[in-house]
């Protein structure tokens, strides 16, 4: 490691410990806050390889009723899978939405054409979303006070690359991404948004953060939002994101503040998926 990095390593390593401690302070009184375990299929599965996949992982989830389980399918199996989950425990919600309730934005799917749906909520923010597709934060913030304001559940992602580990800026990142899209956020409203922390330095990749590097940047998150309201900071949930495995999910999970997960490649297989929402 160049020297002129590892005094910046040392600083935000720091930071990152201090705010894992405060928020061990934090969860002395809090309440206990139900797991969440959600399924980005990305751009995969048809209508009917979606259907297979809910035959078979529906069957399976008798015993998770303790947690709640999120599949977000693509916009075309949106309909038919709503359809497929409405008896069970399933929710459905999108990868992706647009702010505005309707205009002249193609290719776009606003918020009241999920809502007619029966999507309960959508994912924000991932960092595929903002490196292929030039989200920015101000637009995130205008999406997540909409999702709120329709009731719909945002699952906002946040997350540092490689190279801004490498250079200790993980800090920084999360902090200016967290004060950015949490900006339009109603402080009695904090409390309902879920985090994503999803270093992207993991998405895809194989590699994974370690159960305590995954703990610290929760506990920063969890940190920076008691700055603004406590009691939505006991409230808020934080999951990982991140080459989620059925190998590694317990471990990950049984952090203090990571309540859950985002799960990419392994949710594709539903006995893989089963196998993560257990482990929550």
């Amino acid at each position: 490691m160049p020297e002129d990095k590892a005094p910046q390593q040392r600083r935000g390593s720091a930071s990152l410990r201090s705010a894992s401690r405060e928020a061990a302070q934090e969860r002395r009184s809090a309440p206990q806050r139900r797991p969440l375990v959600a399924a980005n299929w990305k751009m995969h599965k048809t209508i009917a390889e979606a259907d297979q996949f809910l035959e078979r992982f529906i069957g399976s989830i008798g015993e998770l009723e303790a947690v709640d389980v999120v599949i977000c399918p693509p916009y075309t199996a949106l309909a038919a899978t709503i359809e497929r989950t409405r008896r069970s425990p399933v929710l459905i919600a999108a990868q992706n939405v647009h702010e505005s309730d309707s205009g002249a934005f193609t290719g776009e799917i606003s918020i009241p054409m999920l809502s007619e749906l029966g999507v309960a909520g959508a994912i924000i923010g991932h960092s595929e979303r903002r490196q292929h597709f030039a989200e920015s934060d101000q637009a995130l913030a205008r999406k997540l006070a909409a999702l709120l304001a329709a009731d719909l559940l945002p699952i906002l992602c946040v997350g540092e690359t490689e190279a801004q580990r490498d250079g200790g800026e993980t800090e920084s990142v999360l902090i200016t991404q967290l004060d950015a899209d949490l900006a339009e956020v109603p402080g009695a409203k904090l409390g309902q948004v879920v985090i994503a922390y999803e270093p992207i330095w993991a998405i895809g990749t194989g590699r994974t953060a370690t159960p305590e590097q995954a703990q610290e940047a929760s506990a920063l998150i969890r940190a920076r939002v008691a700055e603004r309201d406590r009691e939505a900071a006991a409230a808020i949930r934080v999951v990982y994101g991140g080459s989620v495995k059925p190998e590694n999910a317990a471990e990950l999970f049984d952090r203090p503040d990571i309540d859950g997960g985002l799960v990419g490649g392994a949710s594709l297989d539903p006995e893989d998926f089963v196998a993560i929402c257990r482990a929550a």
